[in-house]
């Protein structure tokens, strides 16, 4: 049998190839890829040729991949961290929220709610706006959320909380109703121009303004450039981990370029822990 995680990930890469978010150009150049880098080029074409991409025609916009992009990671981690419960127990729900950004998304979750709160005093005072300036912004594409539990669930094994303890806990239903924000998780498809800053910035943003435990903040990307990947995931204090959504495969694409200075790079990624493939990411959102 094919373990869960497995089948998972095989249906994310059939999902980007059937609905052309990965393709090949007819000069054989993968959707994934900057054109104007030969090593970028070679690298994604292997990878692409691996998960078996088809040629396309046209290549889908920058904007139409990348909303494809973050909903094929949506559907991945709704097949599987879900089903870990034997890891992490809980009411868990993911919802993509990328194309909601008009609205505050994030102000509606612990421990995030006070933000709201901000939001419109800025509304009503914009000299507010100019000394905060995007400090507060926080426009993630997929959160994990849980929501809280009743008593009866928390004292099923054993008499835990009552009406004298545990009063403030965001866990416990009967002291608020909001889901809290597990883990928020960046889908970048690939890494161009200031997409990793963006990224750092918002992770900051995450941590800085909150009123509770910090999430998971993952970034998913399907970048196929070695140096590109470490302006993203090299260092520590922001994002936990970049995960890859094809490590394997582009470990073997990028040892076939022979190329040292890009395997060391990427052997660095790996082995100091700072790039994961997409298959581990349910399983370290259980930790």
């Amino acid at each position: 049998m094919t373990a869960a995680l497995t089948a998972a990930r095989n249906s994310f890469h059939l999902d980007l190839v059937d609905r052309q978010t990965l393709s090949l150009s007819p000069d054989k150049v993968a959707s994934n890829a900057d054109g104007g880098q030969k090593s970028s080029v070679e690298i994604a074409l292997s990878i692409a040729t691996d998960l078996s991409a088809q040629i396309a025609p046209k290549k889908l916009t920058g904007q139409r991949a990348g909303k494809q992009f973050e909903e094929a990671v949506e559907r991945f981690l709704k097949r599987t961290f879900p089903v870990l419960q034997s890891l992490r127990p809980g009411d868990w729900a993911i919802e993509n929220v990328g194309g909601s950004r008009a609205e505050y998304q994030i102000s509606k979750y612990e421990p995030y709610s006070h933000l709201a709160d901000l939001a419109r005093a800025i509304e009503n005072d914009r000299n507010l706006a100019s000394v905060l300036g995007n400090s507060y912004e926080i426009s993630p594409d997929i959160l994990i959320l849980r929501h809280p539990e009743p008593d009866e669930t928390i004292n099923r094994d054993h008499d835990l909380v009552d009406m004298e303890s545990g009063r403030y806990a965001v866990i416990r239903k009967v002291n608020q109703q909001q889901p809290i924000v597990h883990a928020i998780v960046s889908c970048k498809w690939t890494l161009r121009s200031d997409r990793a800053q963006n990224a750092r910035s918002e992770a900051l943003n995450v941590i800085r303004n909150r009123k509770g435990r910090t999430p998971h903040i993952a970034v998913v990307t399907g970048e196929p450039s070695p140096s590109r990947l470490a302006s993203l995931a090299l260092g520590t204090g922001d994002i936990d981990t970049v995960y890859h959504f094809a490590l394997p495969e582009l470990i073997g694409a990028v040892a076939k370029t022979e190329n040292d200075e890009a395997m060391s790079m990427l052997s660095t990624l790996v082995t100091g822990k700072r790039l994961r493939d997409i298959s581990d990411l349910p399983l370290d959102l259980a930790v």
